[in-house]
C-alpha cells in the first residue's frame, strides 16, 4: 500500500466545519473563551459602535478543535468575527485603540458583574461594559495551515 503524502490529504477548507456560537450567560461565554484562546486580534480590527451599543472584532483564531494536518503536523487558523450587543462602553489597559499596527493575543474572555473582560498576553486587557451577555461568534474565512502552534508554560510540565 502506498504511503499518503500531504498532497493526498483532503484540503483543510473542503473538510472544515465553520464555527457559529452564541453566548447568553457566563457558562456560554466560557465556551467562546476556550475557542478564542490564542486568537490574534489586530487593534485595527476592533470597533465600538456606541449608537448601536455593539462591539465587533475580527480575530485570527487558532483552531484548537482541529487535529494537526499531514506529516508536518501543521495546525490551522481561520478568521472569526465576534459581536457583543448591549455594550455601553469600552475601556482598555496596556494599549491604545489608536495603535492600529498592534496585535493582541487572547488568553481568556470572562464575565464579571456589569462587564465582559478580555485578557490578553502581556497584561493587556479590555472591558466591555454591559449588563447583559449577548455575544455571537462566527468563522468568516477558510482555514489555512500554520506551522506555529501556541505553547503555554503548562505544556512543559
Amino acid at each position: 500500500m502506498a504511503e499518503k503524502s500531504d498532497a493526498d490529504q483532503p484540503s483543510p477548507a473542503s473538510s472544515a466545519v465553520k464555527l457559529k456560537l452564541r453566548a447568553e450567560d457566563a457558562e456560554d461565554l466560557a465556551v467562546i473563551s476556550a475557542f478564542l484562546q490564542d486568537a490574534l486580534v489586530p487593534v485595527a480590527e476592533m470597533i465600538f459602535l456606541p449608537d448601536e451599543q455593539r462591539f465587533v472584532l475580527v480575530a485570527n483564531r487558532f483552531m484548537w478543535e482541529r487535529p494537526p494536518l499531514g506529516k508536518k503536523g501543521h495546525s490551522e487558523r481561520t478568521l472569526t468575527g465576534i459581536a457583543f450587543d448591549k455594550v455601553t462602553g469600552v475601556r482598555v489597559r496596556g494599549f491604545e485603540r489608536t495603535e492600529c499596527d498592534r496585535i493582541l493575543q487572547v488568553l481568556a474572555v470572562r464575565a464579571v458583574p456589569g462587564s465582559i473582560i478580555f485578557e490578553f498576553s502581556g497584561d493587556d486587557a479590555m472591558r466591555l461594559e454591559t449588563d447583559q451577555i449577548l455575544c455571537h461568534l462566527e468563522d468568516i474565512g477558510e482555514p489555512w495551515p500554520t506551522p506555529w502552534r501556541p505553547r503555554h508554560a503548562l505544556d512543559d510540565l
